[in-house]
């Protein structure tokens, strides 16, 4: 079972590392874009090629959100509910999210069938192709199932959630007790 968690968690953080590339292409893109149109030449391409590759890095960095625990959720009632209950709401709410992205999964992979068949395009001056676009919906989306099912492993054998691998910042320590800085200007008049 431990493997097969560590397998998927490692899937994840593949994942994030593509979007992390992802999202910094699609900020070197844009950087080129204002520094040629500075200069006085125009350019088409930079401003869809950065959407694409922004879609694509939000969709594969959840799997990794997810693993870290990064999505917005309500904590308050399985807090309050103890441990077994913390443990039943929480795969309550992974089966139904890995219904929910298993059903957007097959949408989007519906979708992007249905783009590759008519050659759906941009209407922009480049005009892409649209099924990359689209195939990251069920390619994201699966992976994020994929997650959730290892959310369920991992709460079944008691398996601590995953960290993040990436250093988080620390806490801003609390000011030593006694004046803050304020007081001490006014003191100090």
């Amino acid at each position: 079972m431990r493997a097969v968690i560590a397998l998927i968690d490692r899937l994840s953080i593949s994942c994030a590392v593509v979007a992390s590339v992802l999202l910094a292409s699609a900020v070197v893109i844009v950087c080129y874009m204002v520094v040629i149109r500075t200069l006085g030449y125009s350019s088409y391409w930079e401003i869809e090629a950065s959407i694409y590759m922004v879609v694509a890095a939000t969709f594969l960095a959840s799997p990794y959100t997810l693993m870290t625990r990064g999505h917005v959720s309500v904590d308050f009632l399985p807090w309050m509910m103890g441990p077994r209950g913390a443990r039943a709401i929480q795969a309550v709410i992974a089966v139904v999210g890995i219904v929910i992205c298993l059903y957007m999964a097959w949408l989007g992979w519906h979708l992007t069938l249905e783009a590759i068949a008519s050659d759906e395009r941009s209407t922009s001056m480049w005009r892409p192709v649209k099924w990359p676009l689209y195939v990251m919906m069920p390619i994201g989306l699966g992976l994020t199932a994929l997650q959730y099912l290892a959310e369920i492993f991992r709460s079944a054998s008691d398996e601590a959630p995953a960290k993040a691998p990436l250093p988080r910042m620390e806490a801003i320590p609390e000011p030593a007790p006694g004046r803050n800085e304020h007081e001490r200007r006014v003191s100090a008049r």
